[in-house]
């Protein structure tokens, strides 16, 4: 099986004497090593979802090719074959010889084309179970045609009596054997984990904690932190070794100094960081709130927002974007993907697992060193701004978003907040300084105007369709910019005595 895109590669062999001089064609293809006998070219198709599955298979690196040898049974678990690069050639090689002459025979040689992905079925099938009933008197009953639907049916069809068929959509989440050693559970120095072994039925807690020492503040309780914990000092006093991280705190000091409080995006988006050192670094100059009106925030030391009525402009709103007809747009049409979503969920068989890379011909210079590495390019960890600012007729790029109310830059939603200044008197748990229902008033007027800004982009965020390959067509990847994932959490460290009672969020 072989499909064709664009290439204008053109090369010739030097001729010999005993050799031939051939010339690669401007075909590049994609071979399928098919674990089986093909006899009919238009079934083995069929077995791997046709041409349209191929090309969508293609078109994402991360998608393992899909083989059914029972394409028309829903309930046939798949081969999956992984996606390997290669640089290899596609040859037809013809040898005739006339009947009965004791001459040598003619061969001819004919480069079809380049093949540069190769799909290899290297794993075990999955178990396969069929839709059968057992009988009373021993005889197996099949049950397709009364469990699916091949065309529109009257109710009688819905009313049967259907033996109940629910099998999973997966056995074995593993292709591949794997070695499984039984060994006892390694036990990490710490005094707590034998006890927490002890009072909790626990499977497997053998990992060793990574404690980053921040404090952890619930609304509630009566005092603030004025300074880090001993072993957060020693920790950043340790890792911070090069000047970037003396820079990185520098500049941090004046973000705190400038405004006491700060979400962990918003620093990311004014401080050049490691994310590795970002974990030490924060949790030296502030203290982190759990909950009440500043939770998910990480406040400087010594200073109490429940104090000062001026903090009520760095609070916390939790906004996540409204998606459904009643809100004038569908899923489908909301620009802001989901970077979790079960309509978007795959088997662990059918992602492609990491593989090494072919050998490459790279251009080195006369000292040894590629063109490449000369120049080496500084990385990078500045987040945009809208990953902590809300501008009008701009889309928040996650669909949860925790914004600080100073960071809502709309005329509208800051006379809102200022409804009470000069006039704050109690800090609530729920509406911190601010009015009552404050918090939903500020999410309908987000909500409007984003879904002002769906209705405007709506004729231009039609997406294309995926179009079967032909020979001579050019296939188009789309290379989609991933959403940056924030899955870090912070545990409390055993010098704080503040215990987590609520979820964290990945926004920290």
């Amino acid at each position: 099986m072989d499909m064709t895109v664009n290439s204008t590669t053109l090369v010739t062999e030097p001729v010999s004497e005993g050799n031939a001089t051939l010339s690669l064609t401007d075909k590049k293809l994609v071979c399928v090593e098919y674990p089986g006998f093909v006899i009919s070219v238009d079934n083995m198709l069929d077995s791997v979802g046709g041409e349209q599955a191929l090309t969508k298979t293609y078109a994402d690196s991360s998608k393992r090719l899909e083989l059914r040898f029972r394409p028309k049974d829903p309930y046939c678990h798949p081969v999956c074959g992984n996606r390997y690069s290669s640089n290899n050639l596609l040859l037809r090689v013809c040898r005739r010889k006339r009947k009965g002459s004791s001459g040598e025979a003619h061969i001819t040689m004919e480069i079809l084309g380049l093949i540069g992905t190769t799909y290899k079925f290297q794993g075990m099938a999955d178990f396969q179970y069929l839709a059968m009933h057992n009988e009373p008197d021993g005889s197996k009953v099949s049950l397709y045609d009364k469990v699916i639907l091949r065309k529109p049916e009257k109710k009688e069809f819905f009313d049967l009596s259907v033996p109940l068929f629910l099998p999973p959509p997966l056995f074995s989440r593993l292709d591949g054997p794997v070695d499984y050693f039984y060994r006892p559970d390694s036990m990490h120095r710490e005094g707590n984990m034998q006890s927490l072994l002890l009072n909790e039925n626990l499977i497997g807690p053998n990992r060793a904690r990574r404690p980053h020492n921040a404090i952890f503040v619930n609304f509630d309780e009566k005092s603030i932190p004025t300074e880090p914990l001993e072993a957060a000092k020693i920790n950043w006093k340790k890792n911070s070794i090069h000047h970037s991280d003396i820079k990185a705190e520098e500049e941090m000091r004046k973000l705190f100094e400038r405004r006491p409080i700060w979400s962990r995006n918003a620093v990311k988006a004014n401080v050049d960081i490691h994310p590795e050192k970002l974990k030490l670094l924060l949790p030296y100059l502030a203290y982190y709130m759990l909950t009440g009106p500043w939770r998910s925030l990480w406040v400087r030391f010594g200073y109490d927002p429940r104090t000062n009525p001026e903090a009520k402009i760095y609070q916390v709103l939790d906004f996540r974007i409204r998606c459904g007809m009643k809100h004038g747009y569908g899923v489908n049409d909301m620009p802001v993907k989901a970077k979790r979503s079960a309509y978007h969920y795959c088997l662990p068989t059918t992602v492609n697992k990491a593989v090494p890379q072919p050998a490459s011909l790279k251009e080195f210079t006369q000292d040894g060193t590629s063109p490449s590495s000369a120049k080496p390019s500084s990385l990078r960890y500045i987040l945009k701004e809208s990953a902590y600012v809300f501008r009008e007729g701009m889309l928040p790029p996650y669909r949860q978003m925790l914004y600080q109310l100073c960071d809502l830059d709309v005329e509208q939603i800051k006379g809102i907040i200022q409804r009470n200044d000069g006039k704050e008197e109690v800090c609530d748990e729920r509406d911190g300084w601010c009015l009552p229902q404050t918090a939903d008033d500020l999410r309908d007027i987000i909500s409007s105007m984003i879904t002002q800004v769906v209705r405007a982009k709506r004729p231009a965020s039609s997406s294309p369709k995926l179009k079967p390959v032909r020979a001579g067509r050019k296939m188009e990847e789309s290379d989609e910019d991933d959403e940056e994932e924030y899955d870090d959490e912070y545990k409390p460290s055993e010098g704080s005595e503040n215990e987590m009672e609520t979820e964290m969020l990945d926004y920290m």
